[in-house]
């Protein structure tokens, strides 16, 4: 049985058989001691201080089942890989047909057909948005094995067309974590120690024209990405026409990074779309894997291809091993079929509809949700400081501990009370930003809409049990570090 680890085994008749179930059987309600000890000591510390850490067993759309039965809504959709909801069986089923077929797989010096219709397939529903001709914008696309890794290419790709070096991004702007998409992020906290990023990167105001173009006059701004960022940030419309007017006309190509705005998340296949935009580069992931096996993509013009890839010689200027690997063209292929036949961007325009307007009708009833923005089902809920005397000073006081710490306050009842899973938008922030599922229907966002209004009405009482959850998480904090 060649190489298998004993730890993946069980003994039949003194024969050993690898067996998956059985092993994690085996080791049940371990999850958060063995990740606490061997992955992230940190994240496991955080998961328990604010009660997320949960023995999850199972999961189906838009639920998460635990060790004792109790079932979960999941609002956050594994940060917006789930649009079709956890464990959809046609991509499974699509998945064991390819592991059954025994295809080739990762041969290199080949063209791999599935590669190739996925790639036809993606750019059908990029382009959306045709020139004059009817022609789409975009041409080529490189596979990747994740967001981050697709905006790393697409650095490489804007630079060595345009030969120019500077990158401008959005304040506010996620475009993930390896160095060189972390130079484009707008969020210092994950920047902070990493020593110096790629040279060239640089963040201008949100929302801003006149910022924009004073960088692009100076015609050496390669590209300009733009992206909702983890707050959901959505620029005035004018912006993004505009805006691309005037990369045109200073000869800056345009990225939209897609990564989690992709895929019918805001009410359309792509967020681009709702302005007819036709960037020369958009970059996607997450959603696009079905939730199975992690694939990204830069979807790009042939224009840019052939300044990159210039000859024979350089084919493989830019290459990785994994991107085209036969299981994530399956789950490509079958979650773009999905999507399409179940319509999910027409349904998260409708639900985010439904929970926007309920959200916004609770600004006037509760001083404190300052505003409610997003797109389809990409939603942030702001929390500003309130007028009355007695919320001001408990605010104020949450805010010394840690400036992040209310967005805590909303999201652990959600979970710990109402058991709906929910997320802060970030570091240093007063928002909660929602990613439910694209199959959500009405009852799940009446369920979300009534438990978001009891948790503000605790929070609008003070002193009382909302406000205690500061103090309690501090607690919980060095408890768990003690543990550890």
């Amino acid at each position: 049985m060649g190489h298998v680890p004993v730890a993946l085994c069980l003994i039949y008749g003194g024969k050993m058989k690898p067996d998956i179930n059985a092993l994690v059987e085996m080791h049940d309600g371990r999850g958060w001691e063995l990740f606490g000890r061997y992955v992230n000591p940190q994240l496991a510390c955080v998961v328990k201080t604010i009660g997320f850490a949960k023995n999850y067993v199972r999961a189906d759309g838009p639920y998460l089942y635990d060790g004792e039965g109790n079932e979960f809504l999941d609002f956050l959709a594994g940060y917006g890989v789930f649009n079709m909801g956890r464990n959809n069986k046609t991509i499974r089923d699509e998945l064991h047909k390819a592991l059954d077929a025994d295809l080739p797989n990762m041969v290199q010096m080949d063209t791999p057909l599935l590669a190739g219709l996925l790639a036809e397939r993606l750019l059908s529903i990029v382009n959306q948005t045709h020139d004059k001709t009817g022609r789409g914008f975009l041409d080529m696309v490189f596979f990747t094995n994740s967001g981050t890794e697709a905006n790393e290419g697409a650095i490489k790709f804007v630079r060595k067309a345009t030969g120019r070096p500077r990158i401008l991004s959005w304040e506010h702007a996620f475009h993930g974590l390896t160095t060189g998409s972390l130079a484009l992020n707008g969020n210092k906290e994950f920047r902070k120690g990493f020593g110096d990023l790629l040279p060239g990167c640089e963040t201008i105001p949100f929302n801003d024209l006149t910022a924009l173009e004073d960088e692009l006059k100076k015609k050496d701004v390669a590209a300009f990405v733009i992206e909702p960022g983890k707050g959901v940030y959505i620029a005035d419309p004018k912006f993004y026409t505009e805006a691309e007017s005037l990369c045109r006309r200073y000869g800056t190509l345009l990225v939209a990074d897609e990564v989690q705005s992709g895929f019918g998340r805001t009410g359309k296949w792509f967020a681009h779309h709702h302005w007819g935009m036709r960037p020369d580069v958009v970059t996607v992931a997450k959603a696009l894997s079905g939730g199975y096996v992690p694939i990204g993509a830069v979807c790009y013009s042939r224009e840019i291809y052939d300044k990159v890839f210039t000859d024979m010689e350089h084919c493989v200027v830019h290459s990785n091993t994994f991107g085209r690997n036969t299981l994530a063209m399956t789950a490509g292929l079958a979650a773009i079929e999905v999507m399409e036949k179940e319509n999910v961007a027409e349904n998260a325009r409708i639900m985010g509809e439904k929970l926007m307007d309920g959200l916004r009708s609770m600004i006037g009833r509760y001083e404190m949700v300052k505003e409610v923005r997003g797109l389809g089902l990409m939603i942030g809920i702001e929390f500003g400081e309130p007028k009355s005397f007695s919320l001001k000073a408990g605010w104020k006081i949450v805010h010394a501990v840690n400036k992040g710490l209310f967005g805590q306050m909303v999201v652990v009842p959600l979970m710990c009370d109402h058991r709906i899973l929910t997320q802060v938008a970030g570091h240093n922030v007063d928002i909660v930003k929602l990613l439910p599922p694209l199959i959500i229907n009405e009852t799940h966002v009446e369920r979300f809409l009534t438990a978001f209004e009891q948790v503000m009405k605790e929070c609008h009482r003070f002193p009382g049990n909302a406000w205690s959850i500061g103090k309690k998480l501090a607690a919980e904090a060095i408890k768990a570090r003690q543990a550890m």
